[in-house]
Order: structure tokens, then C-alpha cells, then sequence
């Protein structure tokens, strides 16, 4: 036996005694590191933690350097050494032993020295080269954990320069025998792609080759190389559409490991994965697009469950659908799912749905109308985030109608907001909006004014630089050029007699420009009071050196002699022995062209502002100057980037805070003879609307502005005020009931209640805040019915995209269900009342709910009644008015009605006589009756006038279901206070979650006029469930016959018996289900809607959980039948 077997036989059994050991999961009471976690949480200062912590490292390098000290004792300093380094203290002596204990120690001691190393070093660290002979070793080692633990170090920080070195090694653990070392070589190749991918381009091959991998794990692991891949160069991919189609088949059906599943739902980031693969694969490609159709619709019908992560899979799947080529079942499909989550209570999926609206506004913009009045609601919802995410989505609708009450909503929570990156953000818009959009000069003047005040020097240098160069560029007429640059001048001016001290450093930069540049155009203001509003500028103390020197700048333009002579003068008195050299040039400049009023109209000439100076961007004049400082042995020139990183390279763990990550570019672009008194306009490349950041100036330092002081000098400080809770949202648990998560759920979104005014006032704001997206041949919606052309010849206009239909804004407000088990489900938003236009005297019948409330929010209880076990709800959307809403009935009207049944249902269970519609006339109740074979549904027509009603007729409808009547349901006579009885069969066509009957019922008055009204009922798929009595043997024979299946983990039951046998008899007692026999961990079930629709339910323990694999003929039935197996587990 070899001396490595030997060395893994003697480390294995303490290693996995490991977590057997008494006392393993908490620090043993004797460690040093348990007495070092005490003794800091014990501190009460800063200092006192310093001084322990400088103790320790004192302690620890002297321990390190000893000779005597074991390997087992160094592991131990080294996890010390570690904390010391997590709370901000360096123990860089420590550094060469972590690298020696991975090198020298056995298997736990190698595994503290790779964790000590991969946390000390960086990528680039010196040390780093001490390890490559270590990893390589390691990687051609027999010792499987050894090999796993070099690939999950290369994985993280191995140098880019040594790629070359072990990159064999990690190609050939692509063919390992064990998956879990072929998916450790796939992820180091996938880091390897990242830094260095010339250095992989010629393994490409053997990424297929694990695509194809039978361990789902390896294949999981190569979807991070393909995304990446197919992000650069998706082209090259599309012959492996239909495998990533397939993958993500097996994957939704359920056929990999139980192991692979989150909260019952199989693989989802693996799906995410997918999802966003095919999204990038089937964009603008028909034929590729086509193939993933099937398994996008699948993906949308199997994600019905109440848990976060199905949401996620959801919200990618919508952003594929409307990514691909488009479908428009598809996208009905999708627009569904998003009015879903826009319409729940729950901030976290009202928040996916604004988000997914934001993404497919550009596509279909009739999906916003939609959801107008939500919207609206949540531009004053609570939660900021749900308020900044719904500015975005406006700001993505926003046209040349809508501009001035989108950029005032936008504006408004600008002045509130405290977050930088949010106000960063926000002001890029409003700028972006106000070039684009503006209705007017004066508006666009007035908004840039907030923009600059509000963003103040946080906003991106190119906000200011674009508005400044539109003022030079001007419009197609030379008459707006004047007004617009007239109205900025007499606008500068009365902010320059306010408060200036108050503006902004580069909104006074701006108006000092402007000033400088077109204050000749007024003749309300003069020169000489001018350059007093200067000079007063000039002497506040808030006034930055980088201002001064566009004060200075301006006033050199405005000094032409006589009094501004002495003003001049004065100015360079002040300043002329300033520090700051650029001041001092600018006072030079302002004192010798003020003497020189020619000299000064030949360098900064008033007409010479329209003709762009040509700009040697390159500085070629200064070649010269550059190669004789470089032979002389100057240090070459290296770009802001690439110093910053050398920087970074120097430091093995940075401990100051994070700087913002782009830094400012000095870009070339038009410089007119009035330049900006830095002689370049600082751009950095962004668009106004981007969310990345720039470096505000080179200060590194930490900024503490708003942030409350808890340490000082004295030690921790005591709190005098109470910290503000923030508000939580709680995540409903799954065991609650429908009622209780609608409670919960409402509570977290509650608005004051709205009064009509205020009802009123939002329909307003949505006139105007949505005017545009509808097609333009159908009319103004908020009383602007032609487009404002485009102002700014500059930036060329995005005409809205006419619709197809014409149709007017409807301002409907839907309320969504209160059950989030409901939220995926079919259901119609609202049910309106059907007339006939041709007969004039026909009316609508008003309608109540079937529990007495037209409240939509709340969930109708289930009912049992007679041992009858399928809960009952209706439509709750049916919309009421101009009625008095009936109580529920009591027990006696119940039994009144139930006498009223045929002779041949009264011995049968049946569900609780339920109202489903009423009005002055008649009083419709509905139940249904469980038959050995099918379902009959029975309505009850009451008349209670004191008329008879003629000709009373019901017609009731539904796609799912096969409605056949018993008997003529026509009753040529209803007297008052009489009863008549419909009997319909109802069996499954198409098995679905729940089923809704649409009725219709038909009457005349003695007067002849017609009454019609709509009603609904609902009914679970539990109602058509029936035991199927089997053998073992016929179980057997027809599981292999069907072919549609899928599979899911569940939730085991607690209780007197065994688990499997307590659960199966939830499920046999609420869903009528057959066990048909339990052997051991086992247990087979079966079921059928009808004889020809069967459901077989293989169940099997498996990790503490109920492994459960359904087969069935029909194709949905497994999937439906699943649903509420998981309901009534969890309503147990």
C-alpha cells in the first residue's frame, strides 16, 4: 500500500469524526480562538479591542516563529490569524506559514493552509508563486480530497501568468472518473476563461463534451462557461439550442436528483441558467425562437407554487418570452403572469412585476395601461424602492405629452431622496428627458435649474457639458437661439442676486459660463452690475478655487475698460499671489485683455462662438518635448487605470472603503475659442440616464456625512435618541391559511383610504401621466391630441410607435386575490354583465358575491358539509352595484333549499346551497353533488317578487368541463316565492387546477321586458377526484403504459404512525385517493377523474422528505393533481 493511501487511511477517521465530536458545532470553552471571540465581544471601545488584538498577533508571531510548534498547533494560529485579519488587522507575518502548512500538513492541516491562503492573498501577490509547486503536486495526487482542494484554490486565485503551468493538469481532471472532480475542473476553467481567455480558446470542444456530461452537476457547472460565451458571440452557439431546450425538459420535469431541488422546485437556478441562455440564443432569430416555444409555455403552467424561488423562474421566463422572437399566446401568457405580480399585495412580487413592466414597456406599452391606477398607487407607496423602480418604468414611457408630469414626479422624490446613487441615477433622467422632451424654452431652463440645484456635484460632469454645448449648438432658427439663451441670462442673474452660496459648485460654474458667453443679449442688465454679481460671487467663502477660475473667466469676457477697469484691478490685487497657479493665470489673463479692449476682441471674439475650433485631441506638438524627457530617463505616462491597479496590486487586503468604479476620461469634443476654463470638457462617456458612477475629484478618503457617531474617545457612545425601526415585510409561512396570508400581505401595502376626490385625483395624474401610448387614431386621452415637435436638432426624437388598436384608456381598478397560492392561477380580472344592443328594454341584473361580500380581496373559506372535504369558492370579481349585499344564509334557508332536491341526489353528499346571484326578482343558489362517476350541478332559481316570472332559461358554459342538461332547464312559469330546480352532468374534458362555470340566466317580467344576468361558480379539481381500486399486478402493467409524469418532493406528516402511512392518509382522506399498498419506505397510490382519465402516485421517503412520481395518460392531469396534493399537505 502507498504511502498516500496510508496518509488518507490515517486522516479520514478524524476527519470525518469531525462533526461526531461532542461539542463540534459551538467553540470548545478552553480554545484560545473561543477565549479571543469572548474577550472582543466583553470590549466596550475601539481602543481596548486594539490593544487585544495587537496582544494576540504579538503572541501568535511569536508562536509561528518557534521551531518546536507542531503542525496541529500552527493549524490552530493560523484560524486565529485569520480572525485577527476579518476584523482589519494585518498578520502578514503569517502569510509564508499558511503557505508552508499547505504544503507540509496532512489533509486538515492542508485544508486550514489553502482557506488561510485564499483569504490572506490576492492574484497577484508575490507569495503566490511559492504555491504553484504545491498545486501542482497536489492536482497529479491519488488523494481525491487533496485534488479537490487544489482545483477549488485555482478556481479562486491562482496568478494569471501560471495558467500555462497547470492548465494540462486541470484539462485532463475533464475525464476524471469522479463528478465532483470534474466539476471543480470545469469551474477552473471557467475562472481561467475569465481572466486569460486566449489561453482556453482551444479546450472550447471539451466544454460540449461537459455540456453533455452525465453528472447533472458537471453539466450545471458548464452553463457559467456557455452564458458567458454566448453573451460575446451567440452565433457561434445556435446549433445547441435544441440540447439547451432539451436540458431545460428534463430539468422542469423533474428528472434530476432529489438533490438538485430548492423548496420543491426542481434545480431553479439551474432553469435561471437556461432561461437566460435561450433568451440570448432565440433574440431576433425566428427559426431559433420556435424551438423553445413548448418548453416556455411548460415552464410558465409548472411554476404555480407559492414560494419565492418560482418567482424568480417566472420573472425569466417573462424576460425570454419578450426577448425571443415573439409568440402571441406567449405573450398573453406573460403579460398575465406580470399583472399578477403588479397586482399582489406583496412588495417583494409588486416589485418583480414594475420590474418586468420596465422591461417590456418598449415591446408592448398597452401592458402599462393596464395597470395605470397601480402604477399611480405606487408612486406613493412606502417602500422607496417600489417608488424609484416605478419612476423607471415611467421614465421608459415618457413622450413629448407626459414629459412635464413625469419629470415633476421625478423631481418631487428627488428632493426627498438621501441616497447618492439614487439621486446620481435620477437627475441623468430629468436631464436626458428635458433635452428630449421639452415643451418649451422657459421649462427647459426651469428644469435644468432643479436638475443642477438638486443634483448639485454628485451629478456625472457630462450633464452640465451637454447642456452647455446645446446652448453653443442652438436650434434650426436663430430666433429660438436668442429666446432660449435670453431667458438662461435674466434666470442667472436673479439667482446671482439671491443667495448664491447656497447653489451648487457647478451649477455656478454653469452660470458663469452662460453669463460670460451670452449676457450681452439682455439689454436689462449692464455690464458693470454684472461684474459687481461676480465679484460678490468671488468673495463667498463656499466658492471653490475650480469656481473662481470660471468667475474669473467670465469676467475677463464682460471687462471691455471704463469702470471695469478698477474692478479688474481689484480682482487681480486679491488673487494675484494666490497658491493655486491656475487662479493665478486667470487673474493675468483678466488684468492684460481688460487694458486691451483690442487685443481682447481678436482672442475671445463674441460672433466666433458658433465655429468649432479644431482640437489636437493627440498633443503630436508636444512629441518632441515627450522623447527628449524619455531619453533622459523619465518614467513613461501611464493612464489613471492602470496606475489605480498597480496600486491594488501592492496591497494584499485593502482595508479602505470601496471608491466609485469609473474614473473621469479627459475625451476630446467640440472647444470653441470660449472655452471652459480647464481648456477640456470632462466627459466621461456616460449617457445621462446610465446608473454607473464616476470619481468625484481624487479624494479616497471615507465620507461620514449623515452617519450616526457610535465609538469616540471615550469609548462606545450611548444612543439618546431611539433608533427608527425600519419596516420589515414578513414572508408568509406556507402552513397559513389563504385569509390569514391576505391579512398579513395587505398589512404590509396598507394606503389611507381613498376618498372620491382623491380617487378622482389619480384618474387625472393617469390621463396625463400615460397620454401617448395609445394609438394615436383614437383621440386625446388627456386632452393633448398633437405631439410637440422635437427641440433640440441635436439629438434626434424617438417617435412613439402607433398601436395597433384604438382603443381608449380604461381606468379599471382590479383587486388582486389575497391567497398568493391563487396568484398564478387562470382567473378573469372582471366579469361584466352582458346586454344586447338590439333589445332596448333589456337590463343587467345586480349581483352579490357567494358568501354575501363583493370584497375581492378576501378568499372564500372552504366548506364541508356532509363529509364532503372540496372546498368551494366563485368568481370574487364579479363587479357589484346598486345593491344591497345578502347576509349568508343560515342553516334553515340552507335546509329549505336542499329539500327542493330531486328525489334521486337527496341521499348523496353534496356541497354547502351557495348564492351566486341575485336581485329584485330572483335569488340563484348553486351547489354540487359527488356521484360515484361524475359531478351534478344543481342550481336553485327562488322567485322572490310577488310576480311570476316567465320563461326563466339557464345556460351555463365552460371550457374545461362537459356540461350536459338532465332535463329542459326552461321554466315557462315561476310563481312568487316558488322554487325550480336545473340539474346539469359535468365530467373533465381537460384536466386544469380549478374549473369555472359561466352562467347566464334568462327571464321576462309580466311587463315583457327581458332580464339577463351573468353568474360563476368554482370548482376544485379535488371535486372529480375518485379512488381507483387496483392491484398491485394492474398498478404494475399501467405504470409502464402511460407516459406523462412528473415528479416533486413534499413535506412529510407527523402523527401516530409512520410518516409515509400519515401522509398517504392525508392525501387518501382530502383527495378521495386509493393507497393501493405501503412496503416499507414505499408506498402506490391510485386515482381517476373517469374510468379513461387514471392518475398513478409512486411515493417514496427520501431524505426527510416525500419523494413523489405521478404518472397519467392525460397529459396535465399529473401536474394538476401535484398542485393539490401540495395544498392539502400544507392546509393539514
Amino acid at each position: 500500500m502507498s504511502d498516500v493511501v496510508e496518509k488518507t487511511l490515517t486522516a479520514l477517521p478524524s476527519l470525518l469524526s469531525l462533526d461526531s465530536q461532542p461539542g463540534s458545532a459551538k467553540l470548545s470553552t478552553h480554545s484560545k480562538l473561543g477565549n479571543l471571540i469572548r474577550g472582543i465581544t466583553e470590549l466596550t471601545s475601539k481602543h481596548e479591542e486594539e490593544k487585544l488584538i495587537q496582544r494576540e498577533l504579538s503572541s501568535i508571531k511569536e508562536q509561528v516563529s518557534s521551531p518546536s510548534t507542531t503542525m496541529r498547533q500552527m493549524k490552530e494560529l493560523m484560524v486565529r490569524s485569520i480572525y485577527c485579519e476579518m476584523l482589519g488587522y494585518e498578520a502578514s507575518f503569517s502569510y509564508i506559514h499558511a503557505i508552508k502548512l499547505a504544503q507540509q500538513g496532512n489533509v486538515l492541516e492542508k485544508r486550514v493552509g489553502y482557506l488561510a491562503v485564499s483569504l490572506f492573498l490576492n492574484e497577484s501577490h508575490e507569495l503566490l508563486l511559492l504555491l504553484v509547486n504545491t498545486v501542482l503536486k497536489d492536482l497529479q495526487s491519488t488523494n481525491l480530497i487533496e485534488v479537490c482542494m487544489a482545483l477549488t484554490v485555482v478556481s479562486q486565485m491562482f496568478p494569471k501568468d501560471m495558467i500555462p503551468a497547470i492548465l494540462p493538469l486541470v484539462e485532463e481532471k475533464l475525464n476524471h472518473s469522479k463528478e465532483i472532480i470534474r466539476r471543480k475542473a470545469v469551474l477552473a476553467l471557467y475562472k481561467f476563461y475569465l481572466i486569460a481567455p486566449n489561453q482556453v480558446q482551444h479546450i472550447h470542444n471539451k466544454f460540449r463534451k461537459a455540456l453533455c456530461d452525465k453528472d447533472p452537476g458537471v453539466m450545471s457547472a458548464s452553463l457559467h462557461i456557455f452564458l458567458q460565451l454566448i453573451q460575446e458571440n451567440s452565433e457561434a452557439y445556435k446549433d445547441l439550442t435544441a440540447s439547451f431546450v432539451t436540458i431545460l425538459k428534463q430539468v422542469v420535469a423533474g428528472k434530476l436528483p432529489m438533490d438538485f431541488n430548492y423548496h420543491c422546485v426542481p434545480a431553479p437556478w439551474l432553469q435561471i441558467h437556461l432561461l437566460r441562455i435561450l433568451s440570448l440564443l432565440g433574440k431576433n432569430d425566428q427559426s431559433t425562437s420556435e424551438i423553445m416555444y413548448e418548453i416556455l409555455d411548460e415552464s410558465l403552467q409548472r411554476a404555480e407554487m407559492n414560494h419565492n424561488i418560482t418567482y424568480a423562474i417566472l420573472y425569466e421566463c417573462v424576460r425570454c418570452i419578450y426577448t425571443i422572437h415573439p409568440k402571441s399566446d406567449l405573450l398573453e401568457k406573460a403579460a398575465k403572469c406580470i399583472g399578477n405580480f403588479v397586482m399582489s399585495p406583496r412588495i417583494n412580487l409588486k416589485y418583480l412585476g414594475l420590474k418586468a413592466l420596465t422591461y417590456v414597456v418598449q415591446q408592448d406599452p398597452k401592458l402599462v395601461l393596464q395597470h395605470q391606477m397601480t402604477i399611480i398607487e405606487c408612486l406613493d407607496h412606502p417602500d422607496l424602492i417600489i417608488k424609484r423602480e416605478t419612476l423607471e418604468l415611467l421614465f421608459r414611457i415618457t413622450n413629448a405629452q407626459n414629459v412635464t408630469v413625469i419629470v415633476e414626479k421625478m423631481l418631487d422624490f428627488l428632493r426627498v431622496s438621501k441616497d447618492d446613487h439614487t439621486t446620481i441615477d435620477l437627475v441623468g433622467k430629468v436631464a436626458e428627458l428635458a433635452e428630449k422632451y421639452a415643451p418649451d424654452n422657459e421649462w427647459f431652463i426651469e428644469t435644468m435649474n432643479t436638475v443642477f440645484s438638486v443634483g448639485g456635484d454628485m451629478m456625472q460632469p457630462d450633464i452640465p457639458n451637454s447642456f452647455l454645448k446645446l446652448l453653443l449648438e442652438g436650434f434650426d432658427s436663430v430666433e429660438e437661439d436668442k429666446k432660449l439663451r435670453l431667458f438662461a441670462v435674466n434666470s442667472y442673474v436673479s439667482l446671482l442676486q439671491g443667495e448664491p452660496n447656497k447653489l451648487p459648485q457647478r451649477f455656478l460654474q454653469v452660470i458663469c459660463w452662460v453669463l460670460g458667453e451670452y449676457s450681452h443679449l439682455s439689454k436689462d442688465v449692464e455690464p458693470d452690475v454684472l461684474l459687481r454679481l461676480l465679484v460678490k460671487l468671488l468673495d463667498t467663502k463656499s466658492c471653490s478655487n475650480e469656481t473662481k477660475t470660471w468667475v474669473l473667466m467670465a469676467m475677463t469676457k464682460l471687462c471691455s475698460g471704463g469702470a471695469a477697469l478698477s474692478v479688474a484691478h481689484e480682482v487681480s490685487e486679491m488673487y494675484g499671489s494666490s497658491m493655486d497657479t491656475v487662479l493665478r493665470q486667470r487673474v493675468q489673463e483678466l488684468q492684460h485683455l481688460s487694458q486691451d479692449a483690442q487685443l481682447q476682441t481678436r482672442v475671445l471674439p463674441q460672433c466666433a462662438s458658433h465655429k468649432p475650433v479644431e482640437v489636437d485631441s493627440s498633443l503630436s506638438f508636444l512629441d518632441g518635448f515627450v522623447s527628449e524627457a524619455l531619453a533622459a530617463g523619465a518614467a513613461p505616462y501611464k493612464p489613471p487605470h492602470q496606475r489605480q491597479e498597480e496600486l491594488s496590486r501592492s496591497k494584499a487586503l485593502s482595508l479602505e472603503p470601496y471608491g466609485l468604479s469609473l474614473p473621469i476620461s479627459m475625451s476630446s469634443c467640440s472647444v470653441t475659442d470660449r472655452q471652459s476654463p480647464t481648456l477640456l470638457s470632462m466627459s466621461s462617456g456616460l449617457s445621462g440616464d446610465s446608473t454607473e458612477l464616476s470619481h468625484k475629484g481624487s479624494s479616497t478618503t471615507l465620507k461620514l456625512d449623515g452617519v450616526k457617531r457610535v465609538w469616540g474617545r471615550e469609548g462606545y457612545l450611548a444612543q439618546k435618541e431611539p433608533a427608527e425601526e425600519a419596516a420589515q415585510v414578513e414572508a408568509s409561512s406556507p402552513l397559513q391559511s389563504s385569509s390569514q396570508k391576505a391579512d398579513e400581505d395587505s398589512s404590509h401595502s396598507q394606503t389611507p383610504t381613498q376618498t372620491p376626490d382623491s380617487e378622482h385625483e389619480k384618474q387625472q395624474l393617469a390621463s396625463s401621466l400615460f397620454v401617448g401610448l395609445a394609438s394615436q387614431s383614437s383621440g386625446s386621452v388627456g386632452g393633448k391630441s398633437e405631439q410637440t415637435s422635437q427641440r433640440f436638432r441635436r439629438k434626434a426624437r424617438n417617435q412613439d410607435k402607433p398601436l395597433s388598436s384604438s382603443e381608449h384608456l380604461t381606468n379599471l381598478l382590479v383587486s388582486p386575490s389575497g391567497s398568493a397560492d391563487n396568484l398564478l392561477l387562470d382567473s378573469n380580472s372582471s366579469s361584466d354583465l352582458i346586454s344586447s344592443p338590439e333589445q332596448t328594454h333589456v337590463h343587467s341584473l345586480d349581483l352579490t358575491a357567494a358568501n354575501g361580500t363583493c370584497d375581492a380581496e378576501a378568499e372564500l373559506p372552504d366548506r364541508d358539509v356532509k363529509g364532503l372535504k372540496s372546498p368551494l369558492s366563485r368568481d370574487a370579481s364579479v363587479p357589484a352595484a346598486d345593491f344591497t349585499p345578502h347576509e349568508d344564509p343560515d342553516r334553515r334557508k340552507d335546509l329549505c333549499l336542499t329539500s327542493h332536491l330531486p328525489a334521486a341526489l337527496s341521499g348523496l353528499s353534496h356541497s354547502e346551497v351557495t348564492l351566486v346571484c341575485s336581485d329584485q326578482s330572483l335569488d340563484l343558489s348553486a351547489c354540487h353533488v359527488q356521484k360515484d362517476e361524475s359531478i351534478e350541478f344543481v342550481v336553485f332559481i327562488k322567485n322572490s317578487s310577488d310576480s311570476a316570472a316567465h320563461r326563466v332559461q339557464v345556460q351555463i358554459n365552460c371550457e374545461e368541463l362537459e356540461v350536459s342538461c338532465v332535463c329542459d332547464s326552461t321554466a315557462e312559469e315561476l310563481k312568487s316565492n316558488s322554487v325550480t330546480v336545473c340539474q346539469y352532468f359535468l365530467t373533465v374534458k381537460r384536466p386544469s387546477v380549478s374549473f369555472e362555470l359561466v352562467g347566464m340566466v334568462y327571464y321576462q317580467k309580466p311587463a315583457g321586458s327581458l332580464q339577463t344576468a351573468q353568474f360563476s361558480y368554482k370548482l376544485p379539481l379535488t371535486s372529480f377526484i375518485r379512488p381507483l381500486a387496483v392491484s398491485t399486478e394492474e398498478y404494475g402493467t399501467m405504470w409502464l403504459a402511460y407516459s406523462h409524469d412528473t415528479k416533486q418532493n413534499l413535506p412529510l406528516m407527523s402523527g401516530e404512525d409512520e410518516p409515509l402511512t400519515a401522509t398517504l392518509n392525508v392525501l387518501k382522506t382530502k383527495l378521495q385517493l386509493h393507497v393501493v399498498e405501503i412496503i416499507g419506505k414505499e408506498g402506490i397510490v391510485a386515482c381517476c377523474l373517469r374510468p379513461d382519465q387514471p392518475c398513478l402516485v409512486h411515493c417514496r421517503v427520501h431524505a426527510g422528505m416525500l419523494a413523489v412520481w405521478l404518472r397519467s395518460p392525460v397529459p396535465d392531469l399529473p401536474d394538476c393533481l401535484l398542485y393539490h396534493c401540495q395544498r392539502a399537505l400544507q392546509e393539514h
